[in-house]
């Protein structure tokens, strides 16, 4: 028995060994040389597993997630043997010098995180990944292995493999053999949607902070569990451009400290060194900032990281072989190699400085408890908002780990006010929810929620304004002093404890997102449900216009109506009202016309060439994942053959489309007269101006186009003798970076019940329109105008004066519906969704 056991422990060890040793090259694992092809993601998985397989010691691999297509989100944890025993204890430890755990830190060991292919058609780093994860597990390579003994290594292949498998599916289908470089050969041109997104057409690499994704989601849960000192997001640019690597660009958001300044130019260096080492052409402190918050480099950097983008010429137009501008081959083998130098050299230079990378990082969240540099030190939502929106915003901030609660006791104080954006007296409530920057996410919190972000430099990467209490619509406060959290914040939840069995109706507020996805499921379901358009009271309850109304007269089909209904709205957490009568107290009776009934829509969404893929996926994601409502994707090359009497509802997302000539336009047009509800947003918007049959006008007259043509002429007058340095700051003038603008609303109209008569719009372009001089200005800016928060160029502002930002057109019995800016714009505009459902489900009601 003894001896049984003993040749068994001793076999085990020989394969152990044998394993250790066996480790195989992507190359010998592949069957072909890096850069031959594009290796589909379960490949990159199964390579992954096997280095894991044979390295047992030396890497872990894990599975953190899984895409909308069913794909493994994976990383894997290259360390040394004594680390990756230790590995518990040093993700415990990294999370003591945060704050997130208690406790004083017994190991010193440095993080580094390495994201690849965020869009799935930049392909090149996660052919690079399995390049630095064979370098970084050979046991036969000294200098590696040196670095793990203070460096752990945390490496995820693939961010996007949706639409990296979209991307790699396509060039496998139509590469030429050998590769043809020419940028005019097919291989080199995607079509529509391209590979650069997610299953629903999502950029990734917008979406760290608002988490709209699944794949978001998963990585964001993981990457908080560990909280790394150094991420590297790896991507790809124009081919025609060589390499960018750190320091960044200006604007860089004042949280960001001086060691993390300091520590971007010492790996820059770095880097710098092995291209120059090679004659690599690059590039730093150009182009790519560190200011909006939702970035692969800036959410670390606001989490204490050393946050960087890596951009290699190539993309989705590089192939295997391009042929650049100078006349020279870009070959996937030189984009991958160079991501994979800069890898290795980041991973270098952590470890030469490991102990002061700690150091620093210990200190930031110091900083963070003890001293935040912010002068506004709490954030307060007051608890008279909507409890649904507190609760949504609390539930997001609980997914980055964002500390929040109630105060012990209420003060008088003052503060800045974000409904009117002025400064004055503000009292603080025990059941008010505070949100002070004295925690590990601090400079964070005050990325997202200080009311002005101060812009170093105007010209920028990306949206300048952001505000999540704007977003949300809420009543909230900055102030300058700090308030203490002491009690834990729970979610309300509805009372519904005594509700009649049998009422004449069931009433239900209309405030809020949740009231939406109420409202969607009953209509899905086929309850009857209508809307109130005018406020009422009765049996001592007031109800706001919006408000649901459910009766039972017209549900006699509905099996079990009053247990089922009842069922439906505890389960999705709506307070019940129900009256035994029809006869209000005050307002309209529920019999009245001004009590419209809302049919269950059925909506066609238009999809493909000429649509934004991006704003197209923002509107197909809303319908399937948050309001689950069915929605029917058409697309624009057999549009015209598609019969639109069986739709209601048609959605045109922003785009620039030719597909409208004058005949289709007519067509539409009969269409909506017919009853149908046309949806048409932002860039989309230029189709239907000024054509017959719709009311939508760049200018309200011909002098007013004259007028605005002379300013116009104006402008390029005194650009005549702009120094040549100076022209893409003198065309800023005329842009706006993603800035948020105060917009009236009229409370009245359908298309603002929920909202008020105020909403905060986020604005991505200067394009405007006037006022409908046949229709519903619903939504508008009102003389001389200006963001409250955000970037836009003076000559912008100007254009913005007395426009138009939401409208309705009544047409026969139809509808068309104007929004000017994109009410669902990467998702995260949570008032924006109110506004967009209110154009999809209420207005038109009957």
């Amino acid at each position: 028995m003894h001896k049984t056991l003993l040749t068994l422990l001793f076999n085990l060890m020989l394969v152990s060994a044998f394993a250790q040793n066996n480790l195989q090259s992507p190359e010998q694992f592949l069957g072909y040389e890096l850069g031959d092809r594009f290796t589909r993601h379960h490949k990159v998985v199964e390579y992954f597993q096997h280095v894991a397989a044979v390295r047992p010691n030396n890497v872990k691999f894990i599975q953190y997630g899984e895409t909308y297509e069913h794909r493994p989100l994976v990383v894997a944890i290259i360390a040394s043997e004594e680390n990756l025993k230790n590995i518990e204890q040093i993700r415990l430890d990294n999370l003591r010098r945060t704050g997130f755990e208690t406790g004083v830190p017994s190991t010193n060991v440095a993080l580094v995180w390495l994201s690849y292919n965020v869009h799935g058609n930049e392909a090149n780093s996660t052919e690079a990944s399995m390049k630095t994860l064979y370098d970084m597990a050979n046991p036969s390579n000294g200098k590696t292995q040196g670095w793990l003994k203070n460096t752990v290594v945390i490496m995820d292949p693939c961010i996007n493999p949706d639409g990296r498998d979209r991307y790699a599916n396509f060039y496998n289908q139509y590469g030429n053999y050998p590769p043809d470089s020419s940028p005019d050969a097919k291989e080199h041109r995607e079509p529509w949607p391209g590979g650069r997104a997610n299953h629903y057409l999502f950029d990734l690499n917008r979406d760290w902070a608002w988490q709209s994704q699944t794949e978001s989601q998963a990585r964001i849960k993981l990457y908080n569990q560990w909280m790394p000192q150094v991420h590297v997001d790896f991507h790809e640019m124009g081919y025609n451009s060589p390499y960018f690597f750190a320091p960044a660009a200006e604007p860089l958001h004042e949280v960001i400290s001086n060691w993390q300044r300091q520590f971007l130019n010492m790996v820059g260096k770095n880097n710098a060194k092995y291209f120059d080492e090679q004659g690599w052409l690059y590039f730093t402190k150009e182009r790519y900032d560190l200011f909006y918050p939702s970035y692969g480099d800036t959410y670390p950097t606001y989490s204490g990281a050393i946050g960087m983008t890596y951009e290699q010429g190539g993309g989705g137009f590089g192939g295997l072989t391009i042929t650049t501008k100078e006349g020279d081959p870009l070959t996937l083998k030189d984009r991958l190699t160079h991501h994979y130098t800069n890898g290795l050299s980041t991973i270098e230079v952590t470890s030469q400085n490991a102990s002061k990378v700690t150091e620093e990082f210990e200190k930031y969240f110091k900083e963070n408890l003890t001293n935040p540099a912010s002068p506004y030190k709490t954030y307060v939502i007051k608890s008279d908002n909507n409890p649904d929106k507190i609760n949504r915003i609390t539930s997001w901030m609980d997914t980055h780990r964002i500390q929040y609660g109630h105060p012990s006791s209420g003060k008088s104080t003052k503060g800045f006010d974000f409904q009117t954006q002025s400064n004055g007296s503000v009292t603080v409530n025990t059941d008010d929810v505070v949100i002070n920057v004295y925690q590990p996410k601090g400079r964070f919190v005050t990325t997202l929620f200080e009311p002005q972000s101060k812009l170093s430099d105007s010209i920028t990467y990306d949206i300048t304004a952001w505000n999540l209490m704007y977003a949300y619509g809420l009543k909230a406060y900055a102030l300058n002093e700090r308030i203490n959290v002491t009690k834990p914040y729970e979610q309300k939840k509805a009372d519904n404890s005594s509700v009649s069995a049998k009422p004449y109706a069931y009433l239900f507020k209309y405030q809020s997102m949740e009231d939406v996805k109420f409202l969607a499921t009953l209509l899905k379901e086929g309850y009857k449900v209508r809307s109130a358009e005018k406020a009422f009271s009765v049996g001592g309850n007031s109800f706001d216009r919006g408000t649901l109304i459910v009766t039972r007269r017209n549900n006699e089909g509905k099996s079990d109506f009053d247990n089922s209904l009842q069922n439906l709205a505890k389960s999705m957490g709506r307070k019940i009202y129900t009256t035994t009568t029809g006869f209000v107290d005050s307002g309209k009776d529920l019999g009245s016309g001004d009590v419209k009934y809302l049919k269950a829509p059925k909506i066609a969404l238009l999809g493909g060439d000429q649509t934004s893929s991006l704003s197209f996926g923002e509107t197909w994601h809303f319908f399937e994942r948050q309001l689950n409502y069915p929605v029917t994707v058409i697309g624009t090359d057999y549009f015209k053959s598609i019969s639109l009497e069986k739709y209601d509802v048609l959605i045109v997302p922003p785009g620039n489309y030719r597909m409208f000539d004058e005949a289709q336009l007519e067509q539409l047009g009969n269409w909506v007269s017919a009853g149908g509800r046309l949806i048409v947003t932002a860039q989309a918007l230029n189709s239907f101006a000024d054509k017959k049959g719709y009311s939508l006008k760049k200018y309200a007259s011909e002098e007013a186009k004259k007028n605005a043509e002379k300013e116009q002429e104006q402008v390029k007058q005194d650009n005549v003798l702009v120094r040549y340095d100076e022209a893409e700051r003198k065309e800023l003038s005329q842009s706006i970076f993603g800035a948020i603008y105060r917009v009236s609303l009229d409370p009245s109209h359908p298309l603002s019940f929920g909202l008020g008569d105020t909403y905060f719009s986020l604005r991505t372009s200067s394009m405007h329109f006037d006022y409908l001089q046949e229709g519903w200005n619903v939504g508008t800016l009102r003389g001389q105008v200006k963001p409250l928060m955000g970037f836009a160029g003076y000559l912008a502002n100007q254009n913005l004066s007395n426009t138009l930002v939401f409208g309705v057109e009544d047409k026969g019995r139809g509808q068309v519906i104007y929004l000017t800016d994109n009410p669902l714009f990467r998702s995260f505009w949570e008032n924006g969704k109110m506004l967009f459902s209110n154009a999809v489900f209420v207005v038109g009601g009957q």
